[in-house]
């Protein structure tokens, strides 16, 4: 008797006969018996000869077929040996697939060679998790994004401005009718300097820093144009300028959105916190491209803390359904009061940051280390307030007792109001001042407050300079003088003090907001400062090995992690948010604000979007007439109606797609309940069939 057979048998004893699913159960077996009885000694070459005749999908027959993996192995290795004599398109198609596919892994496998940082963000992800590693990532994609428009922009704006300013090529005259008053703007220090000035310009973007190409007002409005050997080039620095601008944010929006696209299809691959995602880290989360014990402990611990965040989300769901009604009611009401109190510290934080640039400007002019104070007193202000009110609101948020998933969401939406809306507040009160909303006279003779800012373009530069250079400094500063002295004194001093305090942890919410606060400030002042993409990759690449040798020497694993897909969405939803509000300020700078008349590649403009209908009067009547009726309605209405055909269409399709994929998860769920009711079935017949045989013995 065979082993199945034995089991067959154990398996009908508990009862004399068997029911609908155990005789479904028990022919399966015995078809499984059979199959092996008559047909294991040449189970290859059956298998082959059955492959042979389906002809069509012979590597999907193999597939559903009932035998052993070891036998399928062989009979495709016999598949393979076997090669038909007359050559057809199938088997070149299929050599053909195979060729793209190695050569795709082949690529794949050369660039993560070249990829920035790759073992880096591994080594993170193995120690800290994926939502450390995520902070990481999105550093990383920021330093690509900056460095690829900074050559963006050198290639159409900075590199011909220094081969035309080589060439001795001189700036156009402005408007005839501008008062000599506003033509005024001299940056150069005169005479001799204090060396140690020089080092006060670097910070502030003042002196021999503000006359170069890192502002606005270096550049001139040169219209170059040449007639070579039966060509004519042209070169118009003022529309490349507006142009690169322009481009520029479209394609960071490009990058962001392409991006959001991967972070969502991995956040619905991944699923939710059901039992989806639990079978999806168990059976699929293990890399089996892994060598070595090191990358093998990494990938351990990174599945591990996944492990972790889904059980601490289950575990808060079930704390919150056992709430009862009065505790639900004190629980939301403490919500609602925390809300207001962290509304107030913001409020307070925005008055402070609007005082402190009112006065700041009103002294800018005061010489010395004075002076160097009073020009950072809004961002040291801002920098304060970005440090000290998240704190109290992380304090807050501990009251609250949201899930940790929960928690990152309010704390970034709090970082993000007070952040970004902070930058607003500065822009704001800059441009109340540019304008004269309070003293109308000044902007009569020049149409903007030429008194204060004879290039105001340059001055919101320095603004956007001072701030990220202030915030590098703070980052640098913070690690030299409080992470290092904390790891230190909580190593090599026992008490309860150092043990209260403890390793900091690195909390991934506010170190984001950090990074989207600086990318903003470089989108807001990249039109007034071209060199800031430049700046902020240093910036960032600095940041980058900064926030490393801090994670691996001064932090400890976060207590409280959280789910690394859904904030990746998060971070690039926020990041986008920035992006709306620089492109805010780009469009009021260019529509609204009247340019410098003294500096700049639009003084002998009204506004600066001007030049481009100027622009477009000495194009080619070809090239115009084109250019015109793509903004005609003739072409505007169609292209409107086709693309509304194909919203619907793509509407609809996703829509289709979604109810499949919720009638598949449906019957995922279903056969998760049948697996469920089987296994215990299976259990009580274990547990009655000896009761039954101790019966049948006494």
């Amino acid at each position: 008797m065979t082993i199945e057979q034995q089991r067959q048998g154990s398996a009908f004893s508990g009862s004399g006969h068997p029911t609908d699913q155990e005789s479904l159960r028990f022919r399966r077996v015995s078809s499984r018996m059979s199959t092996q009885i008559y047909h294991e000694p040449n189970s290859s070459t059956s298998l082959a000869q059955e492959e042979e005749q389906s002809g069509s999908k012979p590597t999907l027959e193999l597939r559903n077929t009932v035998f052993p993996m070891a036998l399928k192995k062989a009979a495709r290795q016999v598949q393979q040996m076997q090669v038909p004599a007359q050559f057809n398109g199938g088997s070149w198609k299929q050599k053909r697939i195979k060729f793209v596919r190695q050569f795709k892994s082949n690529v794949r496998e050369f660039l993560y060679f070249f990829s920035l940082w790759g073992k880096t963000l591994q080594k993170i992800g193995g120690n800290f998790g994926g939502g450390v590693q995520s902070y990481f990532i999105f550093l990383r994609f920021l330093v690509i994004l900056n460095f690829v428009s900074f050559l963006l922009i050198a290639g159409f704006v900075l590199i011909p401005s220094i081969v035309f300013r080589s060439v001795g090529i001189k700036p156009e005259s402005s408007e005839a009718d501008v008062s000599s008053e506003c033509l005024k703007y001299d940056p150069n220090p005169q005479g001799l300097v204090v060396f140690y000035e020089f080092f006060l310009d670097l910070l502030s973007g003042t002196g021999f820093m503000e006359y170069s190409y890192l502002f606005y007002g270096y550049y001139n409005n040169s219209v170059i144009v040449t007639s070579l050997v039966g060509s004519h080039f042209s070169y118009n620095i003022p529309l490349a300028y507006l142009l690169t601008a322009v481009f520029y944010f479209a394609f960071c929006l490009i990058c962001i959105i392409v991006r959001m696209g991967k972070a969502a299809r991995v956040a619905v691959t991944t699923g939710g916190s059901d039992v989806r995602s639990y079978s999806m880290i168990v059976f699929t989360g293990w890399d089996y491209g892994c060598l070595g014990s090191k990358a093998t402990k990494l990938k351990q611990r990174n599945i591990y803390y996944r492990l972790q965040v889904d059980l601490e989300e289950e575990r808060l769901k079930k704390h919150a359904a056992s709430l009862t009604l009065c505790n639900k009611v004190t629980l939301h009401s403490l919500r609602v009061l925390m809300f207001f109190v962290a509304v107030g510290l913001i409020v307070a934080t925005f008055f402070a940051i609007a005082s402190a640039t009112t006065f700041s400007q009103q002294n800018s002019h005061v010489p010395g280390i004075l002076g160097l104070f009073y020009t950072y007193l809004p961002s040291i202000v801002i920098t304060l307030g970005n440090f000290l009110v998240p704190l109290l609101c992380d304090q807050i948020a501990l009251l609250e007792k949201y899930p940790p998933s929960a928690t990152v969401v309010v704390a970034l939406l709090r970082a993000v109001v007070l952040r970004l809306v902070s930058l607003g507040i500065l822009l704001f009160t800059l441009w109340k001042q540019i304008m004269c909303h309070e003293n109308r006279d000044k902007c009569n003779l020049c149409h903007y407050n030429h008194e204060d800012y004879q290039c105001w373009e340059t001055s919101v530069g320095q603004e956007m300079y001072k701030l990220t250079l202030f915030d590098l400094l703070v980052s640098i500063a913070l690690l030299v003088l409080v992470e290092f002295p904390r790891r230190m004194v909580v190593d090599h001093w026992s008490c309860k003090l150092t043990q209260w305090v403890g390793r900091q942890e690195f909390v991934v919410p506010s170190n984001v907001l950090g990074l989207v606060y600086g990318q903003t400030v470089v989108w807001t002042g990249a039109l007034f400062c071209p060199m800031l993409p430049l700046i902020n990759t240093v910036k960032f690449v600095i940041l980058f090995y900064c926030k490393k040798i801090t994670l691996f020497h001064n932090c400890r694993p976060a207590l409280r992690t959280f789910r690394s897909t859904t904030s990746a969405i998060f971070f690039l939803a926020v990041l986008l948010f920035g992006w709306i509000l620089a492109l805010v300020v780009m469009i009021y700078s260019v529509a609204v604000i009247h340019p410098s008349f003294a500096c700049g590649p639009f003084r002998s403009f009204f506004r600066m979007w001007k030049i481009v209908p100027e622009s477009f009067s000495t194009l080619p009547e070809g090239a115009r007439d084109f250019l015109f009726f793509i903004g005609s309605q003739a072409f505007s209405i169609p292209l409107f109606a086709i693309s509304c055909v194909f919203m619907c269409y793509f509407i609809a399709l996703a829509s289709i797609y979604g109810k499949s994929v919720a009638m598949l998860r449906a019957q995922l769920k279903l056969a998760g309940q049948d697996k469920q009711f089987l296994v215990k079935q299976i259990e009580k017949m274990k547990l009655l069939s000896p009761q039954h045989n101790e019966g049948e013995q006494d």
